[in-house]
C-alpha cells in the first residue's frame, strides 16, 4: 500500500509542478510563498490551541500540523520548503517522516517564525500573513485571482489524493466499530470517543474535526459539541459523526445506531434514511447538478416520513411547506479533501459565485459533478424542538410519534464518495458488525 502511495504521490507532485507553472504564468508571477500557519495562543495564557496547516501547504506536503513552515514554489526549480525545527529543549523540534516525496524538496530546517528572504522577481504570499508582512517580502498577500485559480486545482482530486482519503476512511470505520461497541456496554459520550480515538489510532488533536458523539437527544444538535462523563440511565441512540487524517487527506464518515431502549419506529428510520444514501450516491455521475440532488434528497425524505406514519399529508405538500427542511435543515454534501468542507464548493471554475438555493442555505456545493470530486453523501432527519415549532399547528403531523422519538435525537448517514467517468466510487467501506 505504502508503495503504490508513494508512486501515485510522485505523480500527484509533478501534476502540481506543471499546474503551479501554468497558474503563475497567467498570473505574471515568478513565484508563490506559501505560509503553513501559525498556532494562536488563548487569550492570557500561554497555551496554544489547535493547529492545522493552511491547505495549499498541505497539498504539496500532507503535512496537517507543520507550524512556522513556509513553501517556496517556482517554476523551473525544486520548491523549497522552509521547515520550522529550531533547537528547543521545552519541545521536540519538528521533523518530515521517511518517505520519498521528501527528496523532491529542498529543505531548510532552522526558525522560521518570520518569513524567509525572496528572490528577486514579482512573488505573492499565501496563507496567514498580513499585507504589511508581504510587502517587506517585496511580494503581494493572498491576491484573489490567484487563490481562486489555486482552490479551483483543489476541486478535482489526483489518483493519490483520492487513495489517501480511502485509506482515511478504513482508519475511521474502525473507529466507528469501536464506538458502537462502547455504546452498546453502557459507555458515556466521554468514554465512546476514547473508544475512537484508541480505535482509529489517532490524538484527540489530529482528528481533521471535532468528533461528534451525540447520545439521545443530543444527535439532534448538528454540531453538538460535548462529552457527557456519565451515561444515560436509558439507551435511545447513538449518533457518531467522526473522521481521521491520512497524509493530510481527510475522512467524514457519520452513523447512527439504535440503543437498547429505543421506540421501535426509530430502527425502521435508520435503515430508510441509510436506503435514501445509498440511493443518491448511485445517482452520481459527472454532469449531475449538486443543487437537484438536494432537491431530491428532501423528497426521498418525505416519502419516508409519510411511509413511516409520521407524516399524514403529500410528499408534495411536505417538501413545498417547508416541513422537510425543519426535519433536515443541513445540506446533502460537501467537498473532501486536504479540509474536510473543501473549498471552492460555492463557485463555478472560473471562481463567480454560486449562492445555495434561497430553500437551502447551508448547502455547501452548489456545483455540477465531475470526474476526480469527492464528495460527502449525508443525508439526515432530525427531531429539532426549535424548528418544528414553526409547524406545531399542522394536523398532518403525527405529533405523538414526533415526541415518542424526541429522545433520540436524529439520524445522519455518511460516506464518502469519488466521482469517476462512469459514475462514482464509494470510499467508505461497510461497518463490521
Amino acid at each position: 500500500m505504502t508503495q503504490d502511495l508513494d508512486t501515485l504521490q510522485a505523480r500527484h507532485l509533478d501534476a502540481l509542478l506543471a499546474a503551479y507553472a501554468e497558474t503563475l504564468g497567467h498570473q505574471a508571477l515568478d513565484g508563490v510563498l506559501i505560509h503553513s500557519g501559525r498556532p494562536r495562543c488563548h487569550l492570557g495564557d500561554d497555551q496554544e490551541a489547535s493547529f492545522a496547516a493552511y491547505g495549499h501547504f498541505v497539498h504539496w506536503t500532507g503535512q496537517a500540523h507543520l507550524a512556522h513552515s513556509w513553501l517556496l514554489v517556482r517554476p523551473g526549480h525544486t520548491p523549497r520548503l522552509y521547515l520550522h525545527a529550531p533547537e528547543d529543549f521545552w519541545h521536540l523540534p519538528a521533523a518530515l517522516p521517511d518517505e520519498p516525496w521528501v527528496n523532491r524538496f529542498e529543505v531548510e530546517r532552522g526558525r522560521f517564525e518570520a518569513p524567509p528572504a525572496l528572490p528577486g522577481g514579482r512573488y505573492a504570499v499565501i496563507g496567514d500573513i498580513d499585507a504589511g508582512e508581504a510587502r517587506a517580502l517585496g511580494a503581494e498577500a493572498n491576491p484573489p485571482a490567484l487563490l481562486a485559480a489555486l482552490d479551483e486545482g483543489r476541486v478535482r482530486k489526483s489518483a493519490y489524493e483520492v487513495a489517501c482519503v480511502s485509506e482515511a476512511n478504513r482508519q475511521a470505520l474502525a473507529g466507528h466499530a469501536a464506538a458502537r461497541r462502547r455504546f452498546l456496554e453502557g459507555g458515556a459520550e466521554l468514554d465512546i470517543q476514547l473508544a475512537y480515538l484508541g480505535a482509529s489510532r489517532q490524538r484527540e488533536g489530529e482528528l481533521p474535526y471535532a468528533n461528534i458523539v451525540g447520545v439521545n437527544a443530543h444527535g439532534g444538535v448538528l454540531h453538538y459539541q460535548h462529552y457527557d462523563r456519565e451515561p444515560p440511565a436509558r439507551r435511545h441512540s447513538l449518533l457518531v459523526d467522526a473522521g481521521h487524517r491520512h497524509r493530510g487527506l481527510c475522512a467524514d464518515i457519520t452513523r447512527t445506531w439504535a440503543g437498547p431502549d429505543a421506540d421501535p419506529a426509530f430502527a425502521p428510520l435508520i435503515e430508510g434514511v441509510t436506503a435514501i444514501k445509498d440511493r443518491l450516491a448511485a445517482a452520481l455521475a459527472p454532469g449531475v447538478e449538486f443543487v437537484a440532488l438536494q432537491e431530491r434528497m428532501h423528497r426521498e425524505l418525505a416519502g419516508l416520513l409519510v411511509d413511516q406514519g409520521i407524516v399524514r399529508g403529500s410528499v408534495e405538500g411536505a417538501v413545498e411547506s417547508g416541513l422537510t427542511r425543519a426535519f433536515c435543515p443541513h445540506g446533502l454534501g460537501h467537498l473532501l479533501g486536504v479540509q474536510v468542507h473543501d473549498v471552492a464548493g460555492r463557485v463555478d471554475a472560473a471562481g463567480r459565485p454560486l449562492p445555495p438555493p434561497e430553500a437551502h442555505p447551508a448547502l455547501r456545493l452548489t456545483r455540477r459533478l465531475e470526474p476526480g470530486m469527492v464528495v460527502t453523501i449525508e443525508p439526515g432527519l432530525y427531531v429539532i424542538p426549535m424548528l418544528l415549532a414553526a409547524h406545531r399547528g399542522r394536523g398532518d403531523v403525527n405529533w405523538g410519534r414526533v415526541e415518542r422519538l424526541a429522545d433520540h435525537g436524529g439520524i445522519r448517514i455518511e460516506d464518502n464518495l469519488a466521482i469517476t467517468a462512469e459514475g462514482a466510487t464509494n470510499l467508505t467501506p461497510a461497518l463490521p458488525d
